[in-house]
């Protein structure tokens, strides 16, 4: 089978058993480095995505995919509504209405958010497939001046179902209008999401309409569930682009400081856990440095049978690059199977250590969730790759810089 001779040449220096046991294990080093650096690197964004997938679940609880706000939607939004149902990327459409408002129960007041829903609706919009919360909003619609509290908001109150409790709107506090708090009583406790546990109340629309009477900049407006979330902005846009003087926001400009962060955060750990991958490399330029002055009267013969500069640098490319191969290679598999099984070794690590050492009480992240992206993973490959074969260049060009007569006769 025909190999060009550059490769066969570098696959030679490269398989082939090394009598300098140092010059193995440096090669060996770097490979583990190279190694080392691609698992790490991969397991980190695996449990950073995972960890961003599951605060964009928990935000969503209670952040709609899609805001629709305008004057005109309190006259026209029940059209808006179908208008937009039309369309095979939207899954249901509601109204709401949301202000800020003061909760008194037993002498203790908490600041809130207070959103009127209409239960009928509400319960095709959220991202809550729970029965009990279904059943919640059956019974919202159904009885008067009742209201859903979030879990750890009821918690903190320390309230239970049956409870009765006031509510002010900020503007009624404001003006010291105390006689417009509305009573209400407790219908039961619903998951709103990590971030919306402690702030947010659910209430019939009606009841918030006259709560929030008084109170400016508290609309009406309509919130869309579609079936993309990622391009909620652009399908909200196609749809209402002739609907006039209409703001749109999709959950991610709603919550764009959370995610910045988030993806910062992931960018400059990414950027950190590189710098292992860059110290392997490092190792293969000292590799390839020994390995060129332990082969200078090889090149040098090379050199005088024909063989060109660029033929002499490639093979030590091919040298280097078969190192970085090999470790990328090892550490791609490595870091997929960490990353596939992190929550099991995280919970069996756990349970070892509480067995091992009595009354330890060690609680590792067992719910710890992981997402593998496998366009990041082969990303991580090229770069890692294209580190390895940069490093390589070097040594390379100055195998191609020696000069056979002196080699020779210094050798």
């Amino acid at each position: 089978m025909f190999k060009p001779f550059s490769l066969f040449v570098g696959l030679r220096y490269s398989l082939t058993r090394r009598r300098n046991r140092f010059l193995s294990f440096v090669s060996l080093i770097s490979m583990l480095g190279v190694s080392l650096g691609v698992m790490v690197l991969i397991v980190a964004l695996s449990v950073i995505n995972g960890s961003i997938n599951s605060l964009r679940n928990e935000a969503l609880k209670s952040v709609p995919h899609v805001t629709i706000a305008g004057e005109s939607l309190e006259s026209n939004w029940e059209r808006q509504a179908v208008n937009a149902q039309l369309s095979d990327q939207v899954l249901a459409a509601a109204p709401f209405l949301e202000g800020e408002a003061v909760l008194r129960y037993q002498g203790k007041n908490i600041f809130i958010r207070v959103r009127g829903v209409d239960p009928q609706r509400e319960a095709e919009i959220v991202n809550n497939e729970s029965q009990s919360f279904s059943n919640l909003l059956d019974i919202l619609q159904e009885r008067n001046n009742s209201i859903i509290l979030g879990t750890q908001l009821a918690s903190q109150l320390g309230i239970s179902s049956g409870n009765e409790l006031s509510v002010t709107s900020l503007n009624s506090l404001l003006t010291r209008s105390l006689s417009d708090a509305q009573g209400f009583e407790v219908t039961g406790f619903a998951d709103f999401g990590i971030y919306g546990n402690q702030a947010i109340a659910l209430i019939n629309l009606n009841e918030a309409r006259e709560l929030f009477a008084q109170d400016r900049g508290v609309n009406l407006q309509l919130r869309l569930r579609v079936s993309d979330i990622f391009n909620a902005e652009l399908i909200a846009m196609d749809l209402f682009e002739n609907a006039g003087n209409l703001d749109i926001q999709s959950w991610n400009e709603t919550q764009a400081t959370l995610f910045n962060a988030l993806n910062m955060e992931k960018l400059l750990t990414s950027f950190m856990l590189l710098m292992i991958v860059v110290i392997g490399a490092v190792n293969i330029i000292s590799t390839l440095v020994m390995v060129v002055s332990d082969k200078t009267s090889d090149v040098a013969i090379l050199r005088t049978m024909g063989a060109s500069r660029s033929i002499i640098m490639k093979i030590f490319v091919v040298q280097g690059l078969i190192v970085g191969i090999v470790g990328t290679t090892i550490g791609a598999l490595l870091g997929l199977l960490l990353a596939n099984n992190i929550t099991k070794l995280s919970l069996w690590l756990e349970q070892l250590i509480n067995l091992v050492f009595a009354d330890a009480n060690i609680y590792l992240i067992s719910h710890l969730q992981t997402r593998v992206n496998v366009s990041e993973v082969m990303l991580v490959c090229l770069i890692a790759l294209l580190i390895c074969f940069l490093a390589t260049l070097y040594p390379a060009f100055r195998a191609s810089n020696i000069q056979p007569a002196e080699a020779l006769r210094s050798g």
